[in-house]
């Protein structure tokens, strides 16, 4: 049986996340694509987050209600609460809907962690929430779970 996996066409797992997809560049969301979900597979959600942040934890993106037959997301994805054809788009720290790159104060990398979770039940959860409010309400619902891990430091 294979394992659930995600991955990028821009960074590899562990290695640096292009200047184009944080706030020294475009701010776009990197391309991301996605195999082997399990079946019972309902829905799906992603969340992007920085452990490495002075203050905790800290949320880039979340992303909910996407359809099981969703097999990636584009570069670039809208920052709107509804993103057609892909899924609902909660708040994360900087207070903005959808992504927003890696910005650590210059110094040490930041490791950004992009999680994808298969959900045993469709989430018609409402626009804007959090990282918390999501894991919170799916947490019983996981079915499985893949993660890539990219690098951003600022000089």
């Amino acid at each position: 049986m294979e394992i659930m996996s995600i991955n990028s066409s821009v960074f590899s797992e562990g290695q640096p996340i292009p200047a184009k997809y944080t706030c020294k560049g475009l701010n776009f969301s990197p391309p991301l694509s996605w195999r082997s979900l399990l079946g019972g597979t309902k829905s799906l959600a992603l969340i992007c987050e920085d452990p490495d942040a002075s203050g905790g934890t800290f949320t880039h993106w979340v992303l909910y209600n996407m359809p099981a037959s969703l097999n990636g997301l584009p570069e670039g994805v809208p920052q709107v609460q509804q993103a057609p054809g892909i899924g609902t788009q909660g708040t994360n720290d900087f207070q903005h809907t959808g992504y927003d790159g890696p910005c650590p104060p210059p110094g040490n990398p930041h490791r950004y962690f992009f999680t994808l979770f298969a959900l045993d039940m469709e989430t018609p959860l409402p626009p804007a929430w959090r990282s918390s409010q999501l894991q919170s309400r799916v947490k019983d619902h996981i079915l499985a779970s893949a993660q890539i891990m990219g690098t951003f430091h600022r000089l």
